[in-house]
């Protein structure tokens, strides 16, 4: 006689037997990830202390344990963290130059790269900050271009003393290229090199691919043009506070030199080959 109950329903392990195994997936970063318990939805943006951080449609950013309680494509998943990946062979910086490995930091040379402002300079310290290091370059920045004159005549540039400029906007007829062609000419310009990108803001330098855009949007003229973008993407732009967030959000985003405009890669490369020749 066949018995489909077995002979004792009381034998260990009889839950087992029919409890379902859940697929394990690693939070890989860009992974779409469903929380069971609200329906948020969002990409892995980054794991971390046994969290997995998730970015939805809309830039908004929230923390969940990992573990189960997520969907993966409507199934249920454990998530787990992603396995360490083995470094490259060889190993190469963010700017995509060869890494030095454990290098140490060159001590600072007198010449320098000079940038703009403080988003420029951040956005070149995570590009090519590895660089910079091994080469002993310092980048300073100015809080905009006009300054740049008066900054030169207080400490001036010298055969042993070289500075290289980052302009944004260095376009013909712009403000920008007047004012470096005037300092070009002047009594600094045989150690100096100025050299830009035709951007408005060092902002559009990031590539909309990056940031998951079709394009950056057009700011009237009227507008400030930062306060323009933050409103255009639905972000607070309220004071300064704001848009120094909302930078940090698209500076997030930047990985490597592929994330960059190659109008800026090729103005940087060439002002470390000018400050360090």
């Amino acid at each position: 006689m066949d018995d489909r109950y077995g002979m004792d329903v009381l034998a260990a392990g009889w839950k087992a037997r029919h409890r379902r195994e859940l697929a394990r997936v690693p939070a890989a970063r860009d992974t779409v990830v469903e929380v069971a318990e609200d329906g948020y939805c969002g990409a892995v943006t980054r794991v971390e202390a046994g969290l997995v951080e998730l970015e939805d449609r809309h830039g908004r950013r929230r923390m969940f344990p990992l573990g189960p309680g997520f969907l993966v494509d409507g199934e249920a998943v454990v998530l787990v963290p992603p396995a360490a990946a083995a470094p490259a062979t060889p190993a190469r910086t963010a700017s995509g130059s060869l890494a030095a490995g454990d290098a140490c930091a060159r001590v600072a040379r007198p010449s320098r790269i000079l940038v703009e402002g403080r988003h420029d300079a951040e956005l070149v310290e995570k590009v090519w900050g590895d660089d910079l290091r091994i080469e002993g370059v310092v980048v300073e920045y100015l809080q905009g271009v006009d300054l740049l004159a008066a900054m030169l005549d207080d400490e001036p540039p010298s055969a042993d003393r070289r500075y290289g400029v980052l302009v944004d906007h260095l376009v013909p007829g712009s403000k920008e290229e007047r004012i470096a062609r005037e300092i070009l000419r002047g009594k600094h310009g045989a150690h100096l090199r100025i050299v830009g990108h035709p951007f408005v803001d060092v902002w559009q330098c990031v590539t909309p691919r990056a940031l998951g855009i079709a394009a950056w949007p057009e700011i009237p003229r009227s507008i400030e043009w930062k306060i323009g973008v933050c409103r255009a993407f639905g972000w607070p732009a309220g004071d300064q506070a704001d848009i120094a967030r909302a930078w940090q959000r698209i500076l997030s985003h930047v990985h490597s030199y592929r994330d960059l405009e190659p109008s800026l890669l090729g103005r940087v490369e060439e002002l470390i080959d000018f400050v360090t020749a």
